[in-house]
């Protein structure tokens, strides 16, 4: 029977556990998208703590893809000797870092030319503005831009990278009709809309080789109006799979997505934890490679469930690791207590405002101790 402490392979990857850091924004970067110390250290305290693979935050591949202020940038071949601070720091305490990698499309807030791109020119609410349609030029220029970066995360001496196809992104966009309104061969059917990602994909493969490992992030569910459905993300996914993608961790929602968004709040009853897992089930069915699963899990016996009876292969958390990163090996040391995380989001302020995520209650719990 398959445990949460198993050490297993992806590829040639080999993992002390189960459990995944889910990409989480860290606001840790300069302008430039350069990392430092802080997020070194960030890195280090999760592998300290016993986390099996950890995700960076969103990693742009041009500067047009940026979308949030202190992001990692994967866009120039300069930040060698941080990026390899930041594998350095993780390998140290026995873990594993993924670079995960994005263009986030019509939800880009810096744009290099002044113009947003997106796989069509329609409004949505969760764009920065109207974007233009894409060119076959731009598909190429983003196709061979996620390559070059790969290749850069493989140089720096990341342990795989991670493609970044839900939550509204550009692939994400591309494999929505909804916001993929496009009569060329990257429009209409899915089999179409899945031809940008499976593009993207293939131009990756070739530039870090078979063995080096190759995730996909990707919707269950836009749990939109006219968005991807579970369905056609069942199909993408198997098309994935036969091209060789290494795991996908399923994930849900935009911000298009109401009360079903990526991160949901207030995660406070069991019944709410784990609310990807179904979407998860469906897209096991139909693949061979591992599959992970994020989605609001906080209790370790839940986590332990998935694993042995819905057919998901690893964990990812997010929030839960913001606050205590050393949840991993608090659990594996027998206080299997639900993890502390209140789903509250606020944890996002301090890093508009200060350049770095934290945990706004577990600070107000220690200012209250120490008395100040």
């Amino acid at each position: 029977m398959n445990t949460l402490f198993d050490t297993t392979k992806i590829n040639a990857m080999e993992l002390r556990n189960r459990f995944v850091r889910s990409a989480t924004w860290e606001g840790m970067c300069d302008e430039d998208g350069r990392p430092g110390s802080r997020l070194a250290g960030c890195y280090q305290d999760l592998a300290r703590g016993g986390v099996g693979l950890i995700i960076t935050g969103y990693a742009y591949v041009l500067r047009d893809g940026k979308q949030t202020r202190g992001s990692l940038g994967a866009h120039r071949d300069d930040f060698e000797k941080e990026m390899k601070m930041l594998s350095a720091a993780v390998h140290r305490e026995g873990g594993k870092l993924c670079m995960q990698l994005v263009h986030t499309g019509g939800q880009a807030r810096v744009a290099s030319d002044g113009k947003l791109i997106a796989p069509s020119a329609v409004a949505a609410e969760e764009y920065s503005g109207m974007p233009v349609e894409m060119t076959q030029q731009d598909i190429e220029n983003v196709v061979r831009s996620f390559a070059a970066s790969a290749k850069r995360a493989k140089a720096w001496g990341f342990d795989a990278v991670q493609i970044h196809a839900a939550h509204g992104y550009l692939i994400s966009q591309f494999l929505s009709p909804r916001t993929n309104l496009r009569a060329d061969e990257y429009g209409g059917s899915i089999e179409n809309r899945a031809r940008f990602l499976l593009a993207v994909y293939r131009r990756v493969r070739t530039e870090v080789g078979k063995t080096f490992p190759v995730l996909l992030k990707l919707n269950g569910s836009d749990h939109a109006e006219k968005g991807l459905t579970p369905d056609d993300a069942v199909l993408v996914a198997a098309a994935l799979d036969r091209a060789g993608i290494d795991a996908i961790e399923v994930s849900s929602g935009t911000p298009a997505s109401g009360d079903l968004l990526p991160a949901r709040k207030t995660i406070d009853t069991r019944e709410k934890e784990a609310y990807n897992l179904e979407l998860a089930v469906q897209i096991k069915r139909a693949v061979a490679c591992p599959v992970m699963v994020v989605g609001g899990f906080r209790s370790f016996d839940i986590a332990e469930r998935a694993l042995q009876s819905a057919g998901a292969d690893y964990i990812s958390l997010a929030r839960p690791f913001i606050r205590e990163p050393d949840l991993v090996k608090r659990w594996q040391g027998g206080d299997v207590s639900r993890a502390r995380c209140i789903s509250c989001n606020g944890c996002y302020r301090p890093g508009m405002r200060e350049g770095g995520i934290a945990c706004i209650v577990e600070r107000a719990e220690q200012k209250r101790k120490s008395g100040a």
